[in-house]
């Protein structure tokens, strides 16, 4: 049950790239996480984009446009402690949205923050991790 949010450039991204990028992330994220890709699941990946004006975001060497991903997972949902597979299937997914190739990866920063057991809420309920894993059992048990 990912939040991601995803802040670039106006213009950086590609017309198909800006069009797919919500379900790539959401696809990675979920995957990563060991949730279920069903439709189900996917209702509750919200992803953020983000277009900043022209001129507004940078370095102090050059305007090429960078990235910035921001997945908020709750706590201890990932089955896998090494966040590597995440950042780097975001980072492609990214890539390839904005039609640039590898040797732009150094411009894709990633930013996994894990919200602490109970700290998480929706509908007015906190949603615990036991919970999210027995939504995930029952969706993988009903197909």
């Amino acid at each position: 049950m990912p939040l991601i949010r995803l802040t670039v450039s106006s213009g950086s991204l590609t017309e198909e790239g800006r069009a797919e990028i919500r379900q790539e992330l959401a696809g990675a994220a979920l995957r990563w996480e060991g949730f279920p890709d069903t439709a189900f699941f996917r209702g509750l990946s919200w992803v953020y984009l983000t277009e900043l004006p022209e001129g507004v975001q940078g370095t102090a060497g050059d305007d090429a446009p960078r990235f910035l991903v921001e997945v908020t997972v709750p706590q201890a949902t990932s089955p896998v402690p090494d966040k590597s597979g995440l950042i780097q299937d975001i980072t492609q997914a990214v890539l390839k949205a904005a039609g640039l190739d590898r040797h732009a990866a150094s411009r894709v920063w990633v930013l996994v923050h894990e919200q602490p057991e109970g700290s998480w809420g929706a509908g007015g309920a906190v949603v615990r991790h036991a919970d999210l894993t027995a939504l995930a059992d029952a969706q993988r048990a009903a197909s």
